[in-house]
């Protein structure tokens, strides 16, 4: 049985959180997973692989297997385990671009601005990179192309659970804003024999998406339309509802609430936005949203609550009419004409 720990060996064990940050994303550098995947290896035979040093690679491992990723056997020889598998590359629901994104060092050299951001209101990001986010991937296409990576890789458990969480059957024509590759309207539309899509994003995302198997697969491209463009000035008219999955918390309320704005001057009478986020709960259990929150607040966004969301909504025409949660942490904020 385990013992319990104290209050500050609880408190010591938060404050070390980065290192085992640190030794999940040089497993998933080395592709340490992969090289695992067909059965227990030796660390010395691991090394040679990986292209590194056996001793290293022993005591990471090691510290790997003591919070339950991978697992020793014996003679030094190490194997998979259910968190360690889903380091792996191509396979469903992988956490490897993921890992890999979530703890580079562009992130890292942002987070440690956080306190400067806190006592000056300055952006952390910007701090550390002299630009926001989305300028910075303008010119660091390798990081882009990883953070794109890890966000289909979390999308293969989110997608069918907002699929299956939402009622589209009234929908006639569904707008994707900002919707990237598609993977989340392309999962809708396989689930809604009779919806018609349209994918909207930036001019370079949808010249990949044109290429993606997502909305080129046969009965999904038939029934999907792809246009380009930019949210801040306008989206696709017509639609019966607008949908943005992680693209209001990317934005302070200024910004979100124009994107609003352009929903409800584009859609139809009846029409509707369904915005896809965390909707931080009061109480202090815990969140992953609260955590994503200081993310957001490392690059100039923001999870919001019920009544933030409600509030920027009306400053955009629109009314909140319900929350519908999902399977997973996200919910979708609905909203109609006021």
């Amino acid at each position: 049985m385990a013992k319990k720990l104290s209050p500050p060996e609880v408190m010591r064990n938060l404050a070390i959180g980065y290192w085992v940050a640190r030794l999940v994303h040089v497993a998933a550098k080395l592709k340490l997973a992969d090289l695992l995947k067909k059965g227990p290896r030796t660390v010395e035979d691991l090394a040679t692989a990986a292209g590194v040093q056996p001793q290293a690679l022993y005591r990471i491992l090691r510290a790997l297997a003591s919070v339950g990723v991978f697992a020793e056997t014996k003679n030094q020889r190490f194997k998979l385990t259910p968190l360690a598998a889903t380091l792996q590359t191509g396979v469903p629901a992988s956490m490897h671009a993921w890992a890999l994104m979530i703890n580079d060092n562009w992130g890292w050299d942002a987070w440690k601005e956080l306190l400067h951001g806190a006592k000056t209101g300055e952006m952390p990001f910007i701090k550390a990179h002299g630009v926001p986010l989305f300028e910075y991937f303008e010119k660091h296409t390798e990081d882009l192309q990883v953070f794109g990576e890890s966000m289909t890789s979390i999308s293969v458990t989110e997608n069918p659970a907002i699929a299956a969480a939402y009622k589209f059957s009234g929908i006639r024509t569904l707008v994707d804003v900002g919707g990237g590759h598609g993977s989340l309207l392309a999962t809708i539309l396989k689930a809604n024999s009779k919806l018609k899509g349209v994918l909207y994003d930036q001019p370079s995302v949808i010249a990949r998406a044109e290429k993606d198997q997502h909305v080129t697969a046969k009965g999904i491209k038939e029934r999907c339309r792809l246009e380009s463009g930019n949210f801040f000035e306008a989206v696709p008219r017509g639609g019966d509802a607008y949908i943005m999955k992680y693209i209001l918390h990317d934005w302070n309320d200024e910004k979100c609430v124009k994107i609003l704005s352009n929903c409800r001057a584009s859609m139809n009478e009846k029409g509707k936005v369904l915005v896809v986020d965390n909707v931080i709960a009061p109480g202090n259990d815990p969140s992953w949203g609260k955590l994503l929150d200081i993310q957001m607040l490392i690059i100039g966004g923001r999870e919001r609550t019920k009544k933030e969301f409600a509030a920027m909504f009306a400053a955009a025409g629109l009314k909140l009419t319900r929350v519908v949660p999902t399977k997973g942490p996200l919910s979708i904020v609905e909203g109609v004409r006021a």
